[in-house]
This record gives structure tokens, sequence and C-alpha cells, in this order.
């Protein structure tokens, strides 16, 4: 069981994270001259563009990157921010919405398999902390594990707090609905759906019969399992850049 605390606002607020801190996810994967630097984590979009260069010239001395890499790294960063901050100012309507969230991440040796219902209208919520607990539950030891979970959850957050702006103003504009697919607003997966299957009074309960279905999963790979991975996720990734190239 995971209790969720719900909050309903019916006037529109300004755009931002539907969490306790304003930190939005950031991704990078970067390759120059046959190096690559792939990595993840949260940002706050109040700190001032010069962060951005010190971060960059920090990331590129701590790995022993060409110097390089300093320009992609800030454009990356830059062109991130730029779009979250494309919609601050702007309403998100934001109602009592239950949403469920999946995580499927390998990190270093460790791969975690989850998925849970969030409540994406409490501001209070802190995935960092979540994350911490989840890893604490599962005895995950790789300390890099817990904050790759917490960008993959303000990841989600993150699309579905920018859906609902495009939702509202495409209320605004008179139409019935959105044309492309809406996290919450699937059919069979909408809020109260999830509460009704679920059970709810005032949070969200699992049945026992579906409890199986929302086990944690943790594996750890051998040396050899995460070589053979990383060999086809580099192979994947060459591939989709000359794909990339060609278009």
């Amino acid at each position: 069981m995971r209790s969720l605390t719900l909050w309903s606002s019916k006037a529109p607020i300004k755009f931002r994270m539907p969490t306790a801190e304003n930190l939005i996810p950031i991704r990078l994967d970067i390759e120059v001259d046959g190096q690559r630097y792939k990595d993840a984590f949260v940002w706050n979009p109040d700190d001032p563009d010069s962060e951005v260069i010190n971060f960059a010239k920090r990331t590129v001395k701590d790995l022993k990157l060409p110097p390089t890499f300093v320009t992609q790294i800030v454009q990356s960063v830059q062109a991130q921010l730029a779009e979250f901050r494309s919609f601050e100012g702007q309403d998100m309507h934001v109602k009592e919405k239950i949403v469920p969230l999946k995580i499927d991440l390998r990190v270093n040796n460790t791969v975690v398999r989850d998925q849970f219902l969030w409540d994406v209208s409490n501001f209070e919520s802190d995935p960092e902390e979540f994350a911490r607990t989840l890893c604490k539950d599962l005895n995950i030891g790789d300390p890099e594990v817990g904050p790759a979970i917490a960008v993959a959850i303000r990841e989600q957050l993150y699309e579905i707090a920018t859906q609902s702006v495009s939702s509202l103003r495409e209320a605004r504009a008179g139409k019935k609905g959105r044309r492309g697919a809406d996290t919450f607003n699937r059919p069979g997966n909408s809020a109260l759906d999830l509460v009704k299957y679920f059970g709810s009074k005032g949070s969200v309960i699992r049945k026992r019969k579906d409890w199986y279905l929302y086990e944690p999963i943790v594996d750890i790979l051998s040396n050899e399992e995460v070589g053979a991975l990383d060999a086809r996720e580099e192979l994947n990734a060459r591939l989709k850049r000359k794909l990339d190239e060609k278009e």
C-alpha cells in the first residue's frame, strides 16, 4: 500500500513541476570524436545561465574529456532549460490526478523495474525521497541508482505537466479534446478508473490479488551481461545517429 495525499485546485496555476522542489530533469548523451558522455540529473531552472558553463567545465575536467565537450554540454543543457522555460507563465490546470508511473532502468550492474501510482496534484511530493526510500526497502547499495530513479520519475511528471498546459490551451480554444495521446486521459487510465480499480478512501490501496503486478523487480547483472548490454546500446546509438544524419 502506498498512501497518497490528495489536493485539488479548480483554478489554473502557473506552470511548474508538480513536486515540492521545482527541479527539472536533464538528460545528456553526447559523442565527440569517438568519445561518448551520458548522464542524467536534475537542475534548478532559477539558477543563472553561468552555472551551466561552470558545470560543463567541471564535468569535462573531472572526467578528462576533450575540451570540445564543453560547448556540446552547454548547448544540450541550455536547450532543455529553454524548452522548460517556454512553458513558464502559462496556466496549468491541476485536478486530483492519480497516474501510473513506471521505472525500467539499468544503472551499472543494477536493473530496477517497478510501477506505482502517483498523485500529480500533490505539490509536496518528493521524488528524491521516494527514490531513497525505495532503494533502502530493496536493499540497493549502488548510490547512483536512487538519483536515476528520481530523474526517471521527474521525466514522466514533466511530460504530464506540459501536457496539462497543452490540454488547457486546447480547451480554451474550444477544441473537444487532444488529438494525441494523453497520459492521464487515455481510456481506462483516468484517475477515476484507477481509483475504482484499486479502491480508495482518500488514498490509493492496491487490492491484495493485484499485488504481484506491482512488486518491484531488482536484478544484479554480471560483468559479462553488462558488457553485452553496453555493446548493444552503443551499436543501437550509432545506428540511430547514422539514420538521423541521412534525414
